[in-house]
């Protein structure tokens, strides 16, 4: 889906994150550490220059990334 963009695991995140998921939700239903969950989605920011979570989940949105259908 993301192609070699974003890993699978940060799809995961991403999509946990557009259903309104905090890190400490997102890492008990993928069963990591928040400081893990928190990792991925930094690395999700950087990657596609959001500066927010909300707006990581748009702009994948928005860029084919990320389908939420």
């Amino acid at each position: 889906m993301a192609g070699d963009l974003l890993t699978d695991r940060e799809i995961e995140v991403l999509i946990w994150t557009a259903h309104g998921k905090t890190s400490k939700e997102t890492s008990q239903i993928l069963e990591i550490s928040i400081n893990t969950v928190n990792f991925h989605i930094k690395n999700i920011m950087m990657k596609l220059g959001a500066v927010n979570r909300a707006s990581a989940v748009a702009m994948a949105v928005q860029s084919g990334l990320l389908d939420l259908n």
